[in-house]
């Protein structure tokens, strides 16, 4: 009881020995404590997030769109083709950031770093999807730092022929493939690509050898090779070399897909030909592994309708590029199966 009695005069004595002034900030610090539990109530209705976290009035700031591709490539064109008619059903705009690098990887690492709150998207393409997983590349990258939302097109790779090389069809090409081994000139993508596994697959299933000359970077550098006759033929998409297929200075011979293609109707399918492989690229987009799903619809729902527009499509089929949409699960499941195939058929060839 006097050690009780002692603190209790102790308090007293140091409340007289207070300014005023004093007195006052200690009544104002005690009243902030009290308020402080109904301010932050306050602001917790208030606050535009909802108990997911996601914002209420998405988007509130632009929308950066990487593509991991230079500009100027196909990639590029049509993601900004389509992003520029999905921006209109959208309060804020879309806006592309080229980044290249370790095919692809450089640019959609950032994405899977970025915030997932869906104001960062990126493009995936053949080598997002099968080259980097395939061969564990780059540290670090995983496609399970993604969430692929929407595939907007699916293009078959094909053989384009220069007029020098004095190949008029498929079967010319095979014949002479197959009389003299290893004297016929393809130009393909680097090893690990979709086109460099396209024409392994070939000469396994034409049972014919060829000089195969990889090109890194995009199919410009096969277009020159072309044309300077360097190569005698190149795989890509038609849509790659529309320039020279236009001009006359080159021409497909035949595209690795099962259907024609209506934007080259005097390019045959392989499956014309008696052939079943089917061979080619694709653009996924997708966001960082955590973005709310609510958000993830609302790009998906953007993106959906700008595909749907008469613009888009007749604008993707003058480029010779097929549309081609997936949303939401039916991607994953996709790109599962592709994987799978793909990585089947590598096995097979010892790629």
């Amino acid at each position: 009881m006097l050690c009780q009695d002692n603190r209790q005069d102790t308090r007293q004595a140091n409340s007289r020995r207070l300014t005023p002034s004093a007195r006052s900030r200690t009544r104002s610090r005690s009243l902030l404590a009290l308020l402080a539990p109904i301010a932050l109530s306050g602001m917790v209705a208030a606050s535009p997030f909802v108990s997911t976290g996601v914002q209420a009035d998405y988007p509130v700031r632009d929308i950066r769109l990487i593509v991991p591709w230079p500009a100027g490539g196909g990639a590029d064109a049509i993601s900004r083709k389509i992003s520029n008619l999905a921006e209109q059903d959208l309060p804020k705009s879309i806006y592309v950031e080229n980044i290249g690098g370790a095919i692809t990887a450089t640019g959609l690492m950032q994405l899977s770093k970025a915030r997932p709150d869906g104001h960062t998207v990126g493009v995936m393409t053949y080598d997002s999807i099968i080259t980097l997983p395939r061969g564990n590349l780059v540290p670090g990258y995983s496609l399970d730092r993604m969430i692929p939302f929407a595939r907007i097109t699916k293009e078959a790779d094909a053989i384009v022929v220069s007029k020098q090389s004095g190949y008029e069809n498929y079967e010319q090409l095979i014949e002479a493939a197959r009389a003299n081994p290893g004297t016929v000139r393809i130009g393909v993508a680097p090893r690990g690509s979709g086109p460099y596994l396209a024409v392994r697959r070939l000469e396994a299933a034409a049972g014919v050898e060829f000089n195969v000359i990889t090109y890194p970077g995009s199919s410009t550098a096969e277009a020159e090779a072309l044309l300077s006759g360097e190569i005698d033929g190149a795989i890509s998409s038609l849509g790659d070399f529309s320039g020279i297929l236009e001009s006359g200075d080159a021409q497909g011979i035949v595209e690795f897909s099962s259907e024609q293609n209506p934007s080259y109707p005097e390019v045959p399918p392989m499956s014309e030909l008696g052939g079943n492989l089917e061979t080619g690229s694709f653009i996924v987009l997708a966001v960082p592994k955590g973005t709310p799903d609510e958000v993830v619809s609302t790009l998906e729902n953007a993106y959906h309708t700008a595909y749907e527009t008469p613009e888009f499509q007749k604008w993707i089929t003058g480029v010779g590029v097929t549309p081609s949409w997936l949303g939401g699960d039916e991607v994953n499941a996709w790109i599962e199966d592709y994987q799978q195939k793909t990585f089947t058929a590598m096995d097979e060839l010892g790629l």
